[in-house]
C-alpha cells in the first residue's frame, strides 16, 4: 500500500492497481479463449475452405486484444514490468501461440517476434516499454509446435480409428489433402533445427523443447506411416519419402 501511495504522488507515474491488473488479464484470457474457439473451427466440416474467413475474424479479435493490452499498460509504472509480469505471462504466451496459428494458417510460415508484437500492439524492444519478452515468445511458439505435433499424433493411429486429437493434420488426411501433413512435417523439422541453435537457460523452456523433440520423432514415424500406405505418392515429386 505504501508503494502504491508513493507511485501515486506523481501525475506522470501510473498508480499501481493490482486488482485492476487482474481484471484486465481476465478479459485478455476470455478474448484468447474466443480466438482459440474460432480457430478450432478449421478442424470441423468444411473448415479448410473457411480458413481465410476465420483468420480475418481472429484478427478482428486481436484488435480487442490491442485495446486490452493498452489498458493494462496504464495499471502500473513502465519500469515495474517484471514486478507484475507473472500476472500476464501465461496469457501473453497463449496469445503468441494464437498469433502464430493465424499466421501459419494464412502463409504456412513462422511468425516473428516483431510481427507478434505488432499484432498485439506492444513493443518487441524492452527498452521501449510494455513488450513481448523473448522467453514468452519462445514459449508461445513451442505451444504452437506442440499443437501441430498433436495433429500428427492422431495420424499415427488413423488406420486403427484411434483418432485421439481432431486437429489440422488429421482432418487434412480425411479430406484427402495428403500434402498438408508433409508440409507440416517440414515446418516442424525446420523449427526444431532453429531451437537447437539456441542456448536455452530457462528450465521451463528446456523442458518444453524436450517435448518438441518428442513431437519431431513422432512426426517422422507418421510421415513414414503415410508413405508405406502410398498416401503421399500424388504429392511427392520423387516418390514416397520418410
Amino acid at each position: 500500500a505504501g508503494s502504491a501511495r508513493c507511485c501515486a504522488t506523481s501525475p506522470h507515474v501510473p498508480r499501481i492497481r493490482p486488482q485492476e491488473i487482474r481484471k484486465v488479464v481476465q478479459t485478455l484470457e476470455q478474448t484468447a479463449r474466443e480466438i482459440l474457439t474460432l480457430l478450432q473451427g478449421v478442424h470441423q466440416g468444411a473448415g479448410f475452405q473457411d480458413i481465410p474467413k476465420k483468420c480475418q475474424k481472429a484478427r478482428e479479435h486481436f484488435g480487442a486484444v490491442k485495446t486490452q493490452l493498452a489498458s493494462l499498460k496504464t495499471k502500473f509504472p513502465a519500469d515495474q514490468y517484471y514486478r507484475f509480469h507473472e500476472h500476464w505471462r501465461f496469457v501473453l504466451q497463449r496469445l503468441v501461440f494464437l498469433a502464430a496459428f493465424v499466421i501459419y494458417l494464412e502463409t504456412e510460415t513462422l511468425v516473428t517476434r516483431e510481427a507478434v508484437a505488432e499484432i498485439l500492439g506492444i513493443e518487441a524492444d524492452r527498452e521501449k516499454g510494455f513488450h513481448l519478452d523473448i522467453e514468452d515468445y519462445l514459449s508461445g511458439i513451442l505451444t504452437f509446435a506442440s499443437e501441430l505435433g498433436r495433429c500428427y499424433g492422431s495420424i499415427a493411429h488413423f488406420s486403427c480409428c484411434r483418432i485421439i486429437w481432431s486437429r489440422l493434420a488429421v482432418n487434412s488426411v480425411t479430406a484427402g489433402d495428403y500434402s498438408r501433413p508433409l508440409r507440416i512435417s517440414t515446418f516442424i523439422n525446420e523449427l526444431d533445427s532453429g531451437f537447437r541453435l539456441l542456448n536455452l537457460k530457462n528450465d521451463s523452456l528446456r523442458k518444453r523443447y524436450d517435448g518438441l523433440k518428442y513431437d519431431v520423432k513422432k512426426i517422422e514415424e507418421v510421415v513414414y506411416d503415410l508413405s508405406i500406405r502410398g498416401l503421399n505418392k500424388e504429392t511427392s515429386g520423387a516418390g514416397g519419402e520418410k
